[in-house]
Order: C-alpha cells, then sequence, then structure tokens
C-alpha cells in the first residue's frame, strides 16, 4: 500500500512540473514590460529629426522610420504608443523619471549613453558629419581645415561631442533641425549632423539643396534606450530580429529613404 501511494505522489509530481514547464511565463509585476502593459502604452521620447521621426506639414502624426518601427513594437507588446518630444540633453532623467518608457530618435550609443540607460542592440549604422554650403564646400575636406568656422549643433548631441573632442567651439540648439537651418540661413557656418539626416534632408531635391556635407568625424551605432535594467531591452531585441527576418525593417527603411547599407544586421 505504501509503495502504491509513493507511485501515485510522484506521478502527482511529474504531472504538476509538466503542467508548470508547459505555462506561458507572465513578466514580473515589478518589470517594464509590466509597467506598460499596465498602463496600455509604451512612452517614447524623441526629437524632430527626420527622417527618423517628424510631423509632415499640417499633420499631428509622428512618422519616420523610428516611429514606424516604434508603433510596431508597441502593437508586439499589445500597447499603444505615445510620442513625446523631450530636451535631448535630459533623455537620461526623463527615464529614470518614468516620463518616457524610451528613448527611439537615432540616439547614439555613446559610453554615456550606455551607462545611463538599458540599451538595445545596434539597430543602425551612423557617422557625424560637417554640413557647410556647397558654394565653399572644397575648402573644407578634411578636419584640420574647420578651425575658422563657426558651428551649430544639437545640445548635448554626438555632434557637439565631437566638436568637444575637436576644441572647435559652437552654439548649441534644441535639435539638428534648428543647426540645419542655421547653416541655411547663413547665421552659422556649418553644422555636424547625422550621416543619415544628411543623406535624407540636404542637396538636390531636398529642402535644402545648397547645403552638403563634406567630412565625417566618427563611425557610430543607434540604439534604442530604456531604463536600466529593463526587461524591454530583451523584448525590443527579439521584436526587431523578428522584424528584420520577415522584411518589415526593410519595408519602413525604404519609406524613408534609409539605405539598407545602414541598417545593422
Amino acid at each position: 500500500m505504501k509503495k502504491l501511494f509513493a507511485l501515485l505522489l510522484a506521478g502527482m509530481m511529474i504531472l504538476s512540473l509538466a503542467a508548470c514547464g508547459a505555462k506561458k511565463e507572465e513578466p514580473a509585476a515589478d518589470s517594464d514590460t509590466a509597467y506598460v502593459k499596465a498602463n496600455g502604452k509604451i512612452v517614447v521620447g524623441i526629437t524632430d529629426f527626420a527622417p527618423m521621426d517628424y510631423k509632415e506639414e499640417g499633420s499631428d502624426e509622428w512618422i519616420g522610420f523610428d516611429a514606424d518601427m516604434a508603433k510596431l513594437f508597441a502593437e508586439y507588446l499589445g500597447v499603444d504608443v505615445e510620442f513625446i518630444e523631450i530636451n535631448w540633453d535630459n533623455k537620461a532623467m526623463e527615464l529614470e523619471t518614468k516620463a518616457i518608457d524610451a528613448v527611439w530618435n537615432g540616439m547614439t550609443l555613446t559610453e554615456e549613453v550606455m551607462k545611463l540607460m538599458g540599451t538595445s542592440e545596434a539597430y543602425c549604422n551612423n557617422g557625424q558629419v560637417v554640413v557647410v554650403n556647397s558654394a565653399v564646400a572644397d575648402q573644407y575636406q578634411t578636419a584640420e581645415s574647420l578651425s575658422e568656422l563657426s558651428f551649430a549643433v544639437e545640445n548635448g548631441s554626438a555632434g557637439a561631442e565631437q566638436l568637444d573632442a575637436l576644441g572647435l567651439e559652437y552654439t548649441a540648439l534644441q535639435t539638428q533641425a534648428n543647426a540645419l537651418m542655421e547653416v541655411a540661413a547663413g547665421a552659422s557656418d556649418a553644422c555636424v549632423i547625422d550621416l543619415l539626416m544628411a543623406g535624407a534632408m540636404i542637396g538636390e531635391g531636398t529642402s535644402y539643396p545648397e547645403l552638403t556635407y563634406t567630412v565625417q568625424l566618427n563611425s557610430e551605432e543607434y540604439g534604442v534606450g530604456f531604463r536600466v535594467g529593463s526587461d524591454l531591452v530583451d523584448s525590443f531585441n527579439a521584436f526587431w530580429k523578428d522584424a528584420y527576418k520577415d522584411g518589415t525593417v526593410m519595408e519602413v527603411a525604404t519609406t524613408y529613404g534609409v539605405q539598407e547599407s545602414i541598417i545593422a544586421k
């Protein structure tokens, strides 16, 4: 009898363990995934940065490569998405205070960023480039030739870091778009912006046909920022891997003129 009872007990334990193994793992109650699901939305911090995040004239909808992929990521999580324009210099604080849940705006994966945030794997390759009027572009083809120029740059950006490293002075503005306008208006001789933005925003057929870029100051990578220790990092990496594999990433990239060569594999 005791032997039979022991066998029955062992069988029940096996069935119980099998049931636990088959049960879908749910996020911990204190996880970021659980937090955004409870709120019914993921709040994404951005700036006006075509072709990543921008609004077409007369529209209130944020579109762009990053904006459209953020919408798909929210769908993947089963929540809505809300975009909030932030002061780029305060992006880490905005995350920490839960004013936003992600920074997704062509953000360069610098050492400082990776120290202050939980960051995704790189999804784009990029660089910082010097933009000048095409009429004088031949004069500014090396880093050494830039010392006489007055610069505009986005405050707290990777472009500002490059100018700091070169010891060059600049006017710090709120966005890269503002920096471009400064050069177009003649208020500054040059600006430093992302290569990706330069490819979409300046030159023939754009709003700034008289501008061009000359020196590329560095090579870098874009990533998405979450709170330190956030489980949304793993969720994003899994989402992006699937979206790249099924062609969604390149479909969205093509829509906004993002070249295949800059998409991180």
